[in-house]
Protein backbone atom coordinates (compact mmCIF):
# COMPACT_ATOMS: atom_id res chain seq x y z
CA UNK A 1 0.00 0.00 0.00
CA UNK A 2 1.48 3.30 -1.07
CA UNK A 3 1.45 6.78 0.35
CA UNK A 4 -0.04 10.05 -0.81
CA UNK A 5 2.39 12.92 -1.37
CA UNK A 6 1.33 16.57 -1.35
CA UNK A 7 3.16 19.42 -3.03
CA UNK A 8 2.85 23.10 -2.16
CA UNK A 9 4.66 24.39 -5.25
CA UNK A 10 6.51 27.67 -5.17
CA UNK A 11 8.95 29.30 -7.56
CA UNK A 12 11.76 29.30 -4.94
CA UNK A 13 10.79 26.61 -2.43
CA UNK A 14 8.34 23.73 -2.48
CA UNK A 15 6.77 22.22 0.60
CA UNK A 16 6.14 18.48 0.71
CA UNK A 17 3.97 16.34 2.94
CA UNK A 18 3.26 12.63 2.96
CA UNK A 19 0.64 10.31 4.35
CA UNK A 20 1.25 7.17 6.31
CA UNK A 21 0.81 3.96 4.27
CA UNK A 22 -2.77 3.58 5.58
CA UNK A 23 -3.52 7.11 4.28
CA UNK A 24 -4.87 8.32 7.61
CA UNK A 25 -2.43 10.98 8.82
CA UNK A 26 -0.60 13.70 6.89
CA UNK A 27 2.90 14.60 8.05
CA UNK A 28 5.25 17.28 6.84
CA UNK A 29 8.09 15.75 4.86
CA UNK A 30 10.42 18.63 3.99
CA UNK A 31 10.85 21.78 1.97
CA UNK A 32 13.17 21.64 -1.03
CA UNK A 33 14.49 24.27 -3.35
CA UNK A 34 12.23 24.12 -6.40
CA UNK A 35 15.19 23.77 -8.73
CA UNK A 36 16.00 20.47 -6.93
CA UNK A 37 12.41 19.22 -6.74
CA UNK A 38 12.41 16.67 -9.57
CA UNK A 39 15.63 15.05 -8.34
CA UNK A 40 14.19 14.89 -4.82
CA UNK A 41 11.00 13.28 -6.13
CA UNK A 42 12.95 10.72 -8.19
CA UNK A 43 14.96 9.75 -5.11
CA UNK A 44 11.86 9.61 -2.91
CA UNK A 45 9.87 7.52 -5.39
CA UNK A 46 12.77 5.05 -5.53
CA UNK A 47 12.57 4.62 -1.72
CA UNK A 48 8.81 4.83 -1.11
CA UNK A 49 5.73 3.67 -2.98
CA UNK A 50 3.53 6.68 -3.77
CA UNK A 51 0.04 5.95 -5.07
CA UNK A 52 -0.91 9.55 -5.87
CA UNK A 53 0.51 13.05 -5.77
CA UNK A 54 -1.71 15.95 -4.70
CA UNK A 55 -0.61 19.39 -5.83
CA UNK A 56 -1.98 22.61 -4.44
CA UNK A 57 -3.85 24.63 -7.05
CA UNK A 58 -3.40 28.36 -6.39
CA UNK A 59 -6.68 30.25 -6.69
CA UNK A 60 -7.88 33.73 -5.88
CA UNK A 61 -10.92 34.45 -3.75
CA UNK A 62 -13.08 34.78 -6.88
CA UNK A 63 -12.08 31.21 -7.87
CA UNK A 64 -9.84 32.38 -10.74
CA UNK A 65 -6.31 31.06 -11.04
CA UNK A 66 -3.63 33.06 -9.28
CA UNK A 67 -0.42 34.31 -10.88
CA UNK A 68 1.48 31.18 -9.81
CA UNK A 69 -0.89 28.87 -11.72
CA UNK A 70 1.16 29.17 -14.92
CA UNK A 71 4.19 27.81 -13.01
CA UNK A 72 2.12 25.02 -11.48
CA UNK A 73 0.86 24.01 -14.94
CA UNK A 74 4.44 23.82 -16.23
CA UNK A 75 5.41 21.71 -13.22
CA UNK A 76 2.43 19.36 -13.74
CA UNK A 77 3.33 18.90 -17.40
CA UNK A 78 6.95 18.03 -16.56
CA UNK A 79 5.79 15.76 -13.73
CA UNK A 80 3.51 13.80 -16.07
CA UNK A 81 6.37 13.37 -18.54
CA UNK A 82 8.84 12.19 -15.87
CA UNK A 83 6.42 10.08 -13.81
CA UNK A 84 3.69 8.92 -16.22
CA UNK A 85 2.58 6.07 -13.93
CA UNK A 86 2.02 8.30 -10.88
CA UNK A 87 -1.39 9.99 -10.81
CA UNK A 88 -1.35 13.69 -9.95
CA UNK A 89 -4.43 15.47 -8.63
CA UNK A 90 -4.94 19.20 -8.16
CA UNK A 91 -6.46 20.43 -4.90
CA UNK A 92 -7.49 23.97 -3.94
CA UNK A 93 -4.81 25.50 -1.72
CA UNK A 94 -6.59 28.72 -0.77
CA UNK A 95 -5.92 29.84 2.80
CA UNK A 96 -3.31 27.16 3.51
CA UNK A 97 -0.57 29.71 4.23
CA UNK A 98 -2.86 31.61 6.61
CA UNK A 99 -3.89 28.38 8.32
CA UNK A 100 -0.22 27.34 8.55
CA UNK A 101 0.69 30.65 10.24
CA UNK A 102 -2.19 30.26 12.68
CA UNK A 103 -1.16 26.67 13.44
CA UNK A 104 2.34 27.90 14.20
CA UNK A 105 0.97 30.51 16.59
CA UNK A 106 -1.38 28.00 18.21
CA UNK A 107 1.52 25.57 18.52
CA UNK A 108 3.50 28.12 20.49
CA UNK A 109 6.26 28.76 17.97
CA UNK A 110 8.30 31.86 18.63
CA UNK A 111 7.99 34.77 16.21
CA UNK A 112 11.43 34.07 14.74
CA UNK A 113 10.46 30.44 13.99
CA UNK A 114 7.17 31.56 12.44
CA UNK A 115 9.14 33.64 9.92
CA UNK A 116 10.75 30.49 8.52
CA UNK A 117 9.15 30.37 5.07
CA UNK A 118 10.36 26.82 4.46
CA UNK A 119 8.46 25.66 7.54
CA UNK A 120 5.33 27.51 6.37
CA UNK A 121 5.59 25.75 2.98
CA UNK A 122 5.92 22.33 4.63
CA UNK A 123 2.98 22.97 6.95
CA UNK A 124 0.92 24.25 4.00
CA UNK A 125 1.61 21.02 2.10
CA UNK A 126 0.53 19.07 5.19
CA UNK A 127 -2.73 21.04 5.35
CA UNK A 128 -3.38 20.43 1.64
CA UNK A 129 -2.86 16.70 2.12
CA UNK A 130 -4.94 16.42 5.30
CA UNK A 131 -7.80 18.37 3.68
CA UNK A 132 -7.61 16.17 0.60
CA UNK A 133 -7.74 12.97 2.65
CA UNK A 134 -10.66 14.31 4.69
CA UNK A 135 -12.51 15.22 1.48
CA UNK A 136 -12.13 11.62 0.29
CA UNK A 137 -13.50 10.31 3.59
CA UNK A 138 -16.45 12.69 3.40
CA UNK A 139 -17.10 11.80 -0.25
CA UNK A 140 -17.01 8.06 0.51
CA UNK A 141 -19.41 8.42 3.46
CA UNK A 142 -21.95 10.20 1.27
CA UNK A 143 -22.02 7.66 -1.56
Amino acid sequence: MGRLLAIDYGTKRTGLAVSDPMKIIATGLTTVLTRDLFQYLKDYFNKEKVDEVIIGIPKKMNNESSENMKNVKIFISKFINLFPDTPITGYDERFTSSIAHQAMIDGGLKKKDRQDKALVDEISATIILQDYMESLTYKNKNL
